[in-house]
This record gives structure tokens, sequence and C-alpha cells, in this order.
């Protein structure tokens, strides 16, 4: 995603416990940062994580004085640009910024990092006011309730679109086939943009989609947007029932977006950091942009925000389990 909100009930998990700094890392903060920082996105550009590092980056420039530069590192679902920025060196001047999908990961992949050890989190910035449960116009149903109908009557015939095995669209269609027992068949795709295009052409019968890809498809025609996986209907598809009220009691979906150094950056560094995203995302234009395209700020301390994803692999796995997936 995600805050994985599946009305899951967890054990807390102990605090992270910070690297004491020494005091000659403790004076370098008072000049971090000194250059450009480099924000590794593991997605192809134009996604959301794109638009948020943007948004957020260039507040901070303003204040720092140096700016933030978005390196695009895509493949593997994420795997890949994860992966450099954990065996990047903890200088402060290379940051992770992804989505749920990084404690999803680990249930779906074998991951040539472990994504708990090797960071240190920030903080979420935002998240997702839910995602479209979106459906091909051939496909003869109009609402939550009639999809169920015939994927009952019809098992393991629909077909649905991921764009990334064990990622945010994945999981939340696997979740919701879990809530809803039913079967369906999953058709992956390396990025959202092929998704979108096959599911547009009827090569794909429905996927979940986020809530800027389905504006656009279900104003033209394009798709039978039936249901919103969030907690309230959005005001840019008013007319679209929450997914529990259209039929799936207690479900919801949400993907969130955050930002990691490196493990053993200095702590100085991760409060600096943290301090000013918050201040970036509290900003009215940038609430207003993000308001557009379905997301809400969400901050939360570091150690709130290792809790988060730990939680989340634990969710994650569990479904897996359920599923009989082991990481491939």
């Amino acid at each position: 995603m995600n805050t994985l909100l599946f009305r899951a009930a967890l054990a807390a998990l102990p605090c992270l416990l910070w690297a004491h700094n020494t005091p000659a890392q403790t004076r370098a903060a008072a000049d971090y940062p000194s250059r450009p920082i480099r924000i590794i996105v593991p997605f192809v550009a134009g996604g959301p994580m794109d638009v948020i590092g943007r948004l957020v980056g260039q507040k901070i420039t303003a204040v720092w004085g140096q700016n933030f530069v978005i390196d695009n590192r895509a493949g593997a679902g994420g795997i890949i640009g994860t992966e450099a920025v954990a065996k990047a060196a903890p200088d402060g001047y290379t940051v992770l910024h992804t989505s749920s999908s990084h404690s999803q990961l680990p249930a779906f992949n074998k991951l040539p990092y472990d994504p708990v050890r090797d960071f240190a989190p920030v903080t979420t910035a935002t998240r997702t006011v839910g995602y479209v449960l979106g459906v091909h116009p051939s496909i003869p149903v109009g609402s939550v309730r009639e999809l169920l109908a015939l994927a009952k009557k019809n098992p393991a015939r629909l077909n649905y679109g991921n764009s990334g095995y064990g990622g945010v669209l994945h999981v939340g269609m696997e979740m919701f086939s879990a809530a809803a027992n039913i079967k369906m068949n999953t058709v992956q795709y390396k990025g959202i943009g092929q998704l979108v295009t096959d599911l547009a052409g009827g090569h794909i019968d429905l996927a979940l989609l986020t809530s800027s890809n389905a504006v656009g498809m279900a104003k033209t025609g394009k798709i039978k947007a039936i249901g919103i996986s969030g907690s309230k209907r959005w005001k840019q598809l008013p007319d679209v029932p929450t997914i529990d009220e259209a039929g799936v009691k207690g479900f919801e979906y949400y993907a969130w977006f955050g930002f990691w150094y490196p493990a053993t950056t200095p702590v100085e560094y991760v409060n600096k950091f943290h301090g000013e995203l918050t201040k970036a995302v509290a900003a009215p234009d940038v609430l207003a942009r993000f308001d557009e395209l379905g997301f809400e700020a969400h901050i939360l301390k570091p150690d709130e925000f290792g809790k988060l994803v730990q939680r989340d692999i634990d969710v994650t796995r569990k479904l897996a389990a359920q599923l009989g997936v082991k990481p491939q």
C-alpha cells in the first residue's frame, strides 16, 4: 500500500533503539546538509512518490538551501532502488522514498536487504484516501455486490491486474478477495502504466487503481468505479461508495508513503529531516495538492513509523500464509 487497516489486532512492538552519536557527529549535524540530497524512488517517474517527493523537496530546499534530486531506480517491484539505499553510505545524503510496499514485499519476495534493520525510518508523509475498485465496462456488474455474486458463480474466472508482485495493488486486491471470500486470478505488470492501458482496453477485468488514475478513467467511461477502499467517500468521485458500505463490511485499505535513511545515519539528521518534513506537509498549498490527488497528510514520529512498518510486515505475512504463498 498502507496502514493495512484490515481491522487486524496486533501486539505493540518495542520502540526502535537509536545508536548514540559521537560529538563529531553532533557537530556535523549543525552543518547538515552541505550539498544536494538524493531521494531514490524505486519506481518509474511520474508516480505518486515523484509528486510527493518534489512537493516536499521544494519546501525544504527553500529552507536548507540544498536541492533534493529525485533519482528513479525502478525494477523488481521496488527492490532494486530500495537495495541501493540499503547499501548507500549513512551520511544523510541518500534518502529512500517509497510506499507501504516496503513492508509488503518481504511476504512475497526474497529480499537482498532487511526492510527493518537496514533502514532508519524518518516518517510517513502522506497516505491515500483509499484505492478505487475499477471494472472494465464489458463486465456485467454495476456494484460491489454484483461483482461478488459474479465471482462466486464463476470462481477464478475474473482477472485483476497488479502493478508488481507483493506491491500495494496486489496485496490490496488479495485482501479484498479474502475479506469477500472470492477467488480471482492476478495478472502481473511492471508498473501502473501498462496495467491502466490494459484495463481500459479490456485485456483484464478489474483492478484497484490510484485515485488520480481512476478519476479520468471513470469520467470518460473507460472503467466503472464501483467502490473505494477508504473509510469515507472521496469528493472527486462522490457517487462511488466505500467498499465497506457497498457490501464487504469492515474492509478498509490504504497505502502510506514514507522516507528512510540507510541504517546508522546519525539520529540528529533523522530528527532534522523529520522536523522539516512535518512543516512541509502542513503547508496549505501542499495540502491542497494532496487533496486533488487523493492523498492526506500523515506524519508519524520515527519510532512510530518503525512500529508501523513491522506491524504491516506481520499482517502481510499472515495474509501470504493464508494464501499459501512463499517468498520467491
